[in-house]
This record gives C-alpha cells, sequence and structure tokens, in this order.
C-alpha cells in the first residue's frame, strides 16, 4: 500500500466523529500529478488515482468509500442517499457510515459538525459558490437547535488570490461588510481573503466556533497542490465521518 499523506483538522470534534485533510505526499501519481491525487477529473492516470484512493480509504480505516462529488462551483448540498457523483459541491449526512468529502487545489474545504455529532457536512467553497451563498445553505441543512462548529481547510491564501472588480462586486453586493475581505492590488485588481469571507458567512449563519483557516496551498508547494500556481495539478481531499 502506498504511504499517503495526511493531516488531522486542529478541530475538537465529539466522540465518534473523525475528519482528515490530504496534502501531495506520498501517493503513487506521476508527472504534474505527482504524489497523493485523489481527484479522478484532472487527467491523471485512472489506475494512480484508484489506488491512491483505496490507500485513503485504507489508512483512514473508513466505514464507506467516500460519496465524492461532482463539483460544479454551485450551491446544491447533497444529501446522505444521494449517489457519489452527483452534480454538487457540499454533503451533508445526520447518520453514521456517511463519509462527507470534497476535492480541493486552491478552492476552500470547510468542514461542519453539530456538537452532539449527529450531523456533519463537507463544502467545496470556491469564490462562486462563496458568493452565491452555499455556506449559508450548507448550514441551513441542519436542525435549527443544533449548535454548528467548522473547521476550514487548505486554500489559497489572501496574498496570492487576486481577483477582478466583478468578482468582489458580486460579494459587495450581497453583503457589503465583505469590502473588509479585499485590498486592493494592481491595474485595478484586488486580493481576495477567502477564509474571511466563509467566516463571514458563519458567522451569519450562527456558526461562532470555527476552528482552521492559517494555510495557503499557493505558497506550500511542498504540501499543496494549487491550480492557481501550476494550471494542471492534482487534488487533494477533506473528508468528516461518523464512524458506523
Amino acid at each position: 500500500m502506498p504511504e499517503v499523506g495526511l493531516f488531522t483538522p486542529d478541530w475538537p470534534l465529539p466522540a465518534g466523529v473523525r475528519a482528515a485533510s490530504t496534502t501531495r505526499l506520498g501517493g503513487v501519481s506521476r508527472g504534474a500529478y505527482g504524489g497523493f491525487n485523489l481527484g479522478d477529473h484532472v487527467g491523471d492516470d485512472a489506475p494512480a488515482v484508484a489506488a491512491n484512493r483505496a490507500a485513503l480509504m485504507q489508512t483512514l480505516a473508513l466505514p464507506a468509500p467516500p460519496l465524492w462529488l461532482s463539483q460544479v462551483h454551485g450551491i446544491a448540498v447533497a444529501g446522505a442517499d444521494d449517489p457519489a457523483g452527483i452534480a454538487a459541491d457540499a454533503r451533508y449526512a445526520d447518520r453514521p457510515g456517511v463519509v462527507c468529502a470534497v476535492l480541493t487545489a486552491d478552492c476552500l474545504p470547510l468542514l461542519l459538525c453539530s456538537d452532539d455529532g449527529r450531523q456533519i457536512a463537507a463544502v467545496h467553497c470556491g469564490w462562486r459558490g462563496l458568493a452565491a451563498g452555499i455556506v449559508g445553505r450548507a448550514v441551513a441543512r441542519f436542525a435549527a437547535s443544533a449548535a454548528v462548529s467548522a473547521w476550514l481547510g487548505p486554500a489559497i491564501g489572501p496574498a496570492a488570490f487576486e481577483v477582478g472588480a466583478e468578482v468582489r462586486e458580486l460579494f459587495v453586493r450581497r453583503d457589503p461588510g465583505a469590502a473588509s475581505c479585499f485590498c486592493a492590488g494592481a491595474a485595478g485588481r484586488w486580493l481576495a481573503d477567502l477564509y474571511a469571507l466563509a467566516r463571514r458567512d458563519l458567522a451569519a449563519a450562527g456558526v461562532r466556533r470555527v476552528h482552521g483557516g492559517d494555510l495557503c496551498t499557493v505558497a506550500d508547494r511542498e504540501r499543496f497542490y494549487s491550480y492557481r500556481r501550476d494550471g494542471v495539478t492534482g487534488r487533494m481531499a477533506s473528508l468528516v465521518w461518523r464512524d458506523a
């Protein structure tokens, strides 16, 4: 079995709930995908991706294969009974044995868990999904009475994510306070802070305890894939599940 690059989110979780995030280290992928690529849609050899996914499942002793999504930068939230491969950018589960997972290589992976451990979700937050309100949509799947905490995984950092004025306008039109999440860049461009934008939406949805949010995929070439930095590249996974 190939070695795998993993780290455990710094996120206090209730008993029976586990979470993990991967790096590009280890694995059997080669070339531009070199390492532990888990994306089967980026041009990597299918047998290499399958071997990496099998190693992930074995190393983490997952109760079931991850229910991978076909991520489309939208706001659809799949449920525990929706099949793998469904077009959605978040997966919510309210029973054990369902592995919620998202793939990223600069976009922000967001994991959610209720304090009683009964409800979990994994959310893929690209700027389009964030601007359209995917964070609020995902949190809304939790019971109204649930206290929810969050973990923000590795994503493109605020010093590296340059966007046009039209992107900033989408956020500010929905939430004027989001202007604080942008810094003026060169020639009319802006530097966007995905972490800060997600924190604003989490706060608006009533999520007060937020962990993580201090890793940059672009800056850490050794550990992380980055689409903005490299173009052709692999994908990392962030997962949360309840033991069966």
